[in-house]
């Protein structure tokens, strides 16, 4: 009988928990398939950073910085101004290599840079692509996270072939 008792008491308490506390519920997820074009001639892997800002321009999560060296950061102008120079810890923490050409899927829960689960709204995904002796492309895509399945594709850019973008309410 006290079993029953206490397994009624849990029970109602999860119920409320979840209940007082809907912000629990699971942050939609982020397909990305970005894909970095072939280059003729000399080819220097490109340093690429990808990253969200909410309806004010803020960055609220930078979800993916592929570089070599430091001292090149700076050529990723609008990832740099916005969120690179403030924070050399939270760069060298969030770093990668360079990629060669090719394709590559990735996915992210759609968090801010502290783990926490954005709020529904409007934001950008930005995806900046530079290269040493090659070309320079930022590319855009509004989107809004609203629990409804949304898909985007990018048009290709001089760094960069078509890009894949989805957003997937949990």
């Amino acid at each position: 009988m006290k079993k029953i008792g206490l397994l009624l008491i849990l029970l109602s308490w999860i119920n409320f928990n979840a209940v007082a506390n809907p912000s629990n519920s699971a942050p939609a997820q982020l397909q990305l398939e970005l894909t970095l074009k072939q280059q003729l001639g000399e080819y220097h892997p490109p340093y690429v950073a990808s990253w969200i800002e909410n309806s004010q321009g803020k960055p609220v999560r930078t979800l993916l910085l592929w570089r070599e060296k430091a001292k090149w950061l700076k050529d990723i102008r609008r990832w740099w101004r916005k969120v690179g120079k403030k924070d050399a810890d939270f760069v060298d923490g969030i770093t990668s290599a360079t990629r060669a050409a090719g394709k590559y899927p990735l996915t992210f829960l759609a968090e801010d840079d502290q783990k926490k689960s954005l709020k529904k709204g409007q934001y950008t995904l930005f995806i900046e692509v530079v290269r040493e002796n090659g070309g320079r492309a930022i590319l855009r895509q509004p989107f809004v996270l609203n629990n409804i399945k949304s898909t985007f594709t990018l048009a290709p850019s001089h760094e960069t072939d078509e890009i894949q973008f989805a957003v997937l309410p949990q």
